[in-house]
């Protein structure tokens, strides 16, 4: 078997560029083509990442191409992923990788009868700043863990994206879209949660694009801007979480948890890197001295940015024959955790999780070096 597997990426937005600028960091993989539903798009992203442009179709039959990674919109992330595996390839997904637990479970269903694997970002989770977190977490520092907060607040998304529009309609919202990096995070940190309480609200029905091209444009809210949910945890645990689009300025810290022994602070999970503080009892510490985790390292604009550290993983691990760490059974309690916040939402019930899953398994320092290309 060859020692990389040939990757086609089916979407050309905004983010397969990250895809595309950050793959040859990683052993395993190789992009070789991509495709788009605008062609003209997929012929761009071709000559500057010095890649094959493909039509839809012809991705979907190219001979070369292993996996097919899924970076189009999220409500057409389930029939575009099937489509995927019943072409015979397997499929890494941009987050959240379905819309609900059902559709979760089709996917999963269709790919243990071929054979193949699916995997979803976010991958953020394997970072050095989260990864020195689950470190500290399994070595009990803080000691037990039985409560936390994370917030994740701003004013919203039309102020800087091109076309917006999804992100306020099902299937986006301060939950679905930023939600996959809080709540991976926290199960990689604390393992599957048990049950869930919300209450959500929109603070205006129509938001106004101040980005360009569409600058002034309306757009219709659809789904919930501000949530306030509560998790509480397999483990014991009870995080609060607070998701808004409608917040100009806030002081939270991102992520906090809170055990017998001390106070864990951790980064934003929607990066890579940043700094991990921990108290024992009320006093900090120094933590990190003998922590060089590479995917802690400033390698993008001055940022840790390992994007493709999910998708590299996954195909060294079909290589390898073992387990991904951004596996579908991940995900999926993810989306079944976020999609259950949403429904709770509705009226503040309590809600029980169907679905659970193991805790990835953590990637230390020499496991991550293990992942690069040099």
């Amino acid at each position: 078997m060859s020692s990389k597997l040939g990757i086609g990426i089916l979407g050309c937005g905004n983010i397969s560029a990250a895809y595309m600028r950050l793959a040859p960091l990683f052993k395993g993989i190789e992009v070789r083509a991509c495709a788009d539903i605008n062609e003209a798009a997929a012929k761009a992203r071709a000559e500057e990442f010095d890649l094959r442009a493909e039509t839809v179709d012809g991705l979907l039959a190219a001979a070369d191409i292993d996996i097919i990674v899924n970076l189009t919109i999220p409500s057409a992330h389930f029939e575009v992923s099937r489509k995927i595996l019943e072409a015979g390839k397997h499929v890494y997904s941009e987050k959240p990788f379905v819309l609900g637990v059902e559709e979760g479970a089709a996917l999963a269903e269709i790919a243990r009868s071929r054979g193949l694997r699916v995997g979803s970002a976010p991958d953020t989770f394997l970072g050095g700043a989260h990864q020195l977190a689950r470190h500290l977490v399994d070595s009990n520092a803080v000691g037990k863990v039985t409560s936390g907060t994370c917030f994740v607040q701003s004013p919203g998304m039309e102020m800087w994206h091109p076309n917006p529009d999804f992100f306020f309609k099902p299937g986006g919202g301060p939950i679905l879209d930023l939600g996959p990096y809080y709540v991976s995070n926290l199960v990689q940190l604390l393992g599957p949660v048990k049950r869930v309480t919300a209450m959500s609200s929109s603070a205006s029905e129509e938001r106004t694009i101040t980005s360009e091209p569409r600058f002034g444009e309306k757009i219709k809210v659809e789904t919930p801007t501000t949530i306030h949910a509560v998790m509480q945890f397999h483990s014991g645990a009870q995080v609060t979480y607070c998701a808004s689009w409608d917040v100009w300025q806030h002081g939270h810290s991102n992520m906090e948890l809170y055990g017998r022994e001390g106070t864990l602070h951790v980064p934003d999970p929607n990066f890579f890197g940043g700094e991990v503080r921990m108290t024992e009892k009320g006093n900090f510490v120094n933590i990190a001295q003998d922590w060089a985790h590479p995917f802690s390292k400033a390698n993008d604009r001055g940022h840790a940015n390992y994007r493709t550290a999910g998708l590299a993983d996954m195909a060294l691990a079909i290589l390898e024959n073992r387990p991904h760490r951004c596996s579908l059974e991940f995900s999926l309690h993810v989306v079944d955790v976020m999609t259950s916040i949403l429904a709770a939402g509705e009226n503040g019930q309590v809600l029980d999780i169907g679905t659970t899953c193991e805790r990835p398994e953590a990637l230390p320092p020499e496991a991550a070096k293990d992942l690069l290309a040099v």
